[in-house]
């Protein structure tokens, strides 16, 4: 399904699911993707019905469009219970205050008051690209075991860029459903989010990611963005190198306490080598932070609020 920025998909999947079709993932809720859909279940599924609905996590471009699925199928939504909960309550949140709570972390990251200011203008859009969820739903989680026709998919749970993301290994087909936490060509988003300001999101990722190195190295990676892979423990091992030397290198940026200390938005150029405009901006200082902060919990970085509320980060006593 296409998305209006980058990347420029995400991918869905339609599983055969006794008589039917299990449904993973929507897309964003917009015309152009309600409308094809329409034309997929016109031509596309031999006739047969969407069975069950399954979100794997709360982002827009993948729990968009859900619960009009739902409603218009009469099936069942299947989603991990943080995310579901996620969903309801950020759809329910007042957008201004929501605004003012990102914008506050971004002003704390560092962030230009011209990019404050555009924040503010382009208000916190999350209600505008998710349509409503059905209010009663099936919860999924780690461990779980999910039948479908001719197989059996493991729900593996893939933490860091978002809270329970429900990824779906089938060990006898040898596929795994990775959702965003494992990608072929990017790393996936990993920030720090302004309801969890003293979190570790990257700790988490790496964390998860080394869970799933024990799935068996010849599976075929089915992710949501770009094209299916193999060499799952290839990739892995690609994540894992790209942040520990982007950790090393923003690592060895920081100053010690007689210098005034760098701010996410120092770190930037250190991290990524370019700089950033608009929403990409706002993701690029949200994974400076989980950066910094996964220095700060691993003792490398030492993190201290200025008089001004930004966050500055010096070097730290290693632990």
């Amino acid at each position: 399904m296409p998305l209006p920025g980058p990347p420029s998909h995400v991918n869905c999947w339609v599983v055969e699911d006794g008589d039917g079709w299990l449904l993973v993932d929507t897309g964003r809720s917009d015309e152009p993707t309600r409308e094809l859909w329409r034309e997929i279940f016109a031509t596309s599924l031999d006739n047969r019905p969407i069975t069950r609905v399954l979100v794997t996590h709360f982002h827009p471009d993948h729990v968009g469009l859900a619960g009009w699925i739902c409603a218009e199928r009469g099936v069942p939504l299947l989603m991990p219970r943080s995310e579901w909960q996620r969903t309801r309550i950020l759809l329910m949140e007042d957008e201004a205050e929501l605004t003012a709570l990102f914008i506050d972390l971004q002003r704390r990251a560092g962030a230009t008051p011209d990019h404050l200011a555009w924040l503010w203008e382009e208000g916190f859009t999350y209600g505008r690209s998710v349509g409503p969820l059905p209010r009663t739903y099936q919860p999924i989680g780690e461990g779980d075991l999910l039948r479908t026709r001719g197989r059996k998919w493991r729900v593996r749970i893939g933490a860091g860029h978002s809270p329970e993301m429900a990824c779906l290994h089938d060990e006898a087909g040898r596929l795994l459903i990775s959702a965003d936490h494992i990608l072929p060509r990017i790393s996936p988003h990993v920030g720090l989010q302004p309801t969890e300001p003293d979190a570790d999101p990257l700790g988490v990722f790496l964390a998860a990611l080394e869970s799933f190195s024990r799935i068996p190295a010849d599976t075929h990676v089915l992710p949501s963005h770009g094209e299916p892979f193999h060499d799952l423990h290839g990739r892995i091992a690609a994540l894992r190198q790209h942040h520990e030397v982007s950790l090393a290198r923003l690592a060895a940026g920081l100053t010690d306490r007689l210098t005034p200390g760098l701010t996410a938005m120092d770190a930037l150029p250190l991290l990524f080598g370019r700089s950033f405009t608009g929403r990409q901006l706002t993701f690029a200082l949200a994974e400076s932070l989980a950066h910094l902060a996964l220095l700060d919990s691993r003792g490398r970085a030492r993190r201290r609020q200025t008089p001004e509320g930004v966050w500055r980060f010096e070097k730290g006593a290693t632990r």
